[in-house]
């Protein structure tokens, strides 16, 4: 067994503990994005709660420590580029389940894109993409994030690379099962919206 990966394994969940958008909120903002909105450490509270400046500096911060952390055996000299892929899950695992503010986190989609941005960053182009348009026809970031992951998933078979593919499954299973609440209110009509998109016009004609 090669105990090297698993100090880098632990390293990436510590570094995808790392909460951004707790750090951000309370250091310039004097807020605790944990006691508004959502209660979620993630972008999509921090958008709502700290406004778009912010969501988008917790967003890119996000990214970044899921490719930070991903990157890890590369440094560390290993060859394999499947490693990027697996110490990567440890950044997921970190920051959903934070060390740091006793194991509550986010719902990883920003910090497993960053895996996505390490292994292949023509692909996490394709993803972001993949995302945008959706957030801009449904206004929904959940919806985005799930229906993206599932997409995303059925188009890494195109690159016949397995562990990826295998990778991005059990993440999109992981992202699934996070968004359960979301899927209720989805349901149920009550889901929050960002303020543009086809949906969000569509409701404020209705409204008025």
């Amino acid at each position: 067994m090669d105990y090297k990966l698993i100090i880098l394994f632990l390293a990436a969940y510590l570094i995808g503990s790392i909460p951004t958008a707790l750090i951000i909120g309370q250091s310039f903002y004097h807020k605790d994005v944990r006691q508004y909105g959502s209660g979620n450490i993630g972008t999509t509270n921090a958008y709502r709660v700290l406004g778009p400046r912010a969501g988008t500096v917790v967003l890119v911060l996000d990214v970044l420590k899921g490719a930070l952390a991903a990157s890890l055996p590369l440094w560390c000299g290993y060859s394999d580029r499947h490693l990027i892929l697996l110490i990567g899950l440890g950044a997921v695992l970190g920051h959903s389940f934070s060390i740091y503010i006793r194991f509550h986190g986010g719902k990883s989609v920003a910090t497993s894109a960053g895996i996505l941005l390490a292994y292949n960053p023509e692909f996490f182009l394709i993803a972001a993409a993949i995302f945008l348009l959706i957030v801009t026809v449904s206004s929904m970031v959940s919806v985005a994030s799930t229906l993206g992951c599932i997409l995303v998933l059925l188009l890494s078979y195109f690159y016949h690379d397995w562990v990826l593919s295998l990778i991005i499954a059990a993440v999109t299973v992981f992202v699934l099962i996070r968004h359960r609440s979301n899927f209720r209110r989805i349901f149920n009509g009550t889901e929050n919206l960002v303020p543009f998109g086809l949906v969000y016009r569509l409701r404020q004609k209705k409204q008025k």
